[in-house]
C-alpha cells in the first residue's frame, strides 16, 4: 500500500497553514473595524504558476481569517506584467478604495513606488523588493521570509537521497551531481540555490551542483528543457529549481530522476520522483499588515518572516521516494535553527575560490554596488530586515556550484 505524504510534525509544516501575525494567530473577536479595510493584490501570473498560486492562496486565507469577502473587501488582479501595467493596476485598486495594496514580483517594484507617491494615503506592500529602506516613503514597504532556511532543510532531503543512491550502488560518491533550474541570476535565486546546496552537502559531502537559467520566472517549456539538459547532458542525478512551472518536475518524472521542488508540493506532477518542497507562507505577513493598518500603527520599511512566524514551510515528505531517516534529519536541523546553533551561511561550511570569506560587501541598497559588510560572528547574515533589508542579498557562486549559462541560452 502506498505511503501517504508524511508530515514533518516538529513544526506542523503543512502548506495549508492557519495564518498568523506577529502578535498571534487568533481571529479577531470583532471584525467591525477590519471590514472598513479594502485590500488589493497584484500577481505576475495566475494559478498556473506555483509562486503566484502560493501567493493567491495565502491572500485568500489571510483575508478570510479576518472576515474579508472576495470582490467586496479584497480584490486580486492576476497576470499583471512587470511594467506600466502594474502601476495601472495599483492605481485602479487605490481608486477603488483599497487601503492596502500588495504586489508579488520583483519587477513590480518601481511601479509600486510610483503608485505609492501618487496615493500617499494607501499602504503599498511589495514582496521580494529591495528599495523600501532607501526610498523614505512612509507608505511603501518590502517583505520577504528566511526561505533560505526552508531551502536548506529541503536540501537535507536531497542529500539524504544522494546518500541512499550511493549506498545502493546506483552512483558513486563522485557522481553525486545535482542540477538546478534557475530563473534569473538575481540574489534571490542564488541565495536559494546555495542554501539548498549547503543543506545537501551537510549530509552528503561529495555533492556538487550545476545550474542552468531560463531567463523567465515562468516558462514551462524552457524549464523542462533546462531540467532535461541537466539530466541527459550534464549527468545530474537529482533536480531542484527556482522557477514557477511544473516543467522541471515533469522532466524528472519522465526521466525517473528525484526532484525537490519550490513554492508548494508538485506531487501531482511527479508521484514517483517528488521528495519535498519548501515555500514562503505569505499569510502571516498579509494578516500582520492588515491588522496593523486597522490599528493605525506604523509599518516598518522591511519585514522578514521566519519559521517562528510560520512564514517558512515545508510540504509533506513523499516517503515512497525519500531516503529513510529524512524526516528525523530535517527535524534535527530545525531544532538547531531554532536554537541559533545552526546558521545556513556559516562561512566555515563553504569557500569561494578556495578561500573562506571573512567579510563581504553586499548590495543591500539595490544599486548594484556592494556597500555593506554582511558577515559577522562567522556567518553571512542573510535577509536581516532590521539592520539591512528583508530580500536576499547573497549573490556569491561558491565552490562546488557551477553556472552553465548566465545569458539564458542553451
Amino acid at each position: 500500500m502506498k505511503k501517504v505524504l508524511a508530515m514533518i510534525l516538529a513544526l506542523v509544516m503543512a502548506l495549508s497553514l492557519v495564518a498568523c501575525s506577529n502578535g498571534g494567530t487568533d481571529k479577531p473577536d470583532d471584525n467591525t473595524e477590519t471590514k472598513k479595510i479594502k485590500v488589493g493584490f497584484i500577481t505576475l501570473h495566475d494559478e498556473n504558476s506555483t509562486y503566484d498560486l502560493n501567493f493567491i492562496n495565502a491572500a485568500k486565507e489571510a483575508c478570510q481569517t479576518l472576515g474579508l469577502v472576495e470582490n467586496e473587501d479584497y480584490f486580486i488582479k492576476k497576470n499583471v506584467p512587470e511594467g506600466q501595467e502594474c502601476y495601472n493596476a495599483a492605481a485602479e485598486l487605490a481608486e477603488q478604495g483599497c487601503n492596502i495594496i500588495f504586489a508579488d514580483s520583483f519587477g513590480h517594484e518601481s511601479f509600486m513606488i510610483e503608485a505609492a507617491k501618487e496615493f500617499p494615503n494607501v499602504q503599498f506592500c511589495h514582496s521580494t523588493g529591495v528599495r523600501a529602506h532607501t526610498e523614505g516613503l512612509s507608505n511603501y514597504h518590502n517583505a520577504f521570509a528566511s526561505i533560505y532556511e526552508g531551502r536548506y532543510l529541503a536540501g537535507i532531503a536531497a542529500g539524504m537521497k544522494l546518500n541512499q543512491m550511493i549506498a545502493e550502488g546506483k552512483i558513486t560518491a563522485d557522481k553525486a551531481k545535482m542540477g538546478y533550474v534557475g530563473a534569473f541570476t538575481y540574489a534571490e535565486v542564488i541565495s536559494g540555490m546555495t542554501s539548498f546546496y549547503l543543506g545537501a552537502r551537510s549530509v552528503c559531502p561529495s555533492a556538487t551542483m550545476k545550474v542552468r537559467y531560463t531567463g523567465s520566472w515562468y516558462d514551462q517549456a524552457k524549464e523542462q528543457e533546462a531540467a532535461t539538459a541537466l539530466i541527459e547532458k550534464d549527468k545530474c542525478v537529482l533536480i531542484s529549481q527556482h522557477a514557477d512551472s511544473l516543467g522541471a518536475p515533469t522532466a524528472c518524472e519522465l526521466a525517473g530522476v528525484p526532484n525537490v521542488s519550490y513554492n508548494g508540493s508538485t506531487y501531482s506532477a511527479g508521484e514517483t520522483t517528488f521528495i519535498i518542497s519548501s515555500a514562503i507562507n505569505w499569510a502571516p505577513y498579509f494578516q500582520y499588515i492588515i491588522e496593523t493598518v486597522v490599528k493605525g500603527e506604523a509599518i516598518a520599511p522591511d519585514w522578514c518572516g521566519t519559521i517562528a512566524t510560520n512564514s517558512v514551510v515545508l510540504s509533506g515528505v513523499n516517503q515512497d521516494v525519500a531516503a529513510e531517516g529524512t524526516i528525523e534529519k530535517i527535524n534535527e536541523a530545525i531544532k538547531a535553527l531554532e536554537a541559533g546553533t545552526l546558521h545556513v551561511f556559516d562561512t566555515a561550511n563553504f569557500t569561494v575560490d578556495g578561500k573562506t570569506l571573512t567579510e563581504y560587501l553586499a548590495d543591500v541598497d539595490g544599486d548594484y554596488t556592494g556597500e555593506t559588510n554582511v558577515i559577522h560572528d562567522g556567518y553571512f547574515d542573510e535577509s536581516n530586515a532590521v539592520d539591512f533589508r528583508s530580500a536576499p542579498y547573497f549573490d556569491i557562486i561558491i565552490d562546488g556550484v557551477t553556472n552553465l549559462n548566465t545569458n539564458f541560452g542553451g
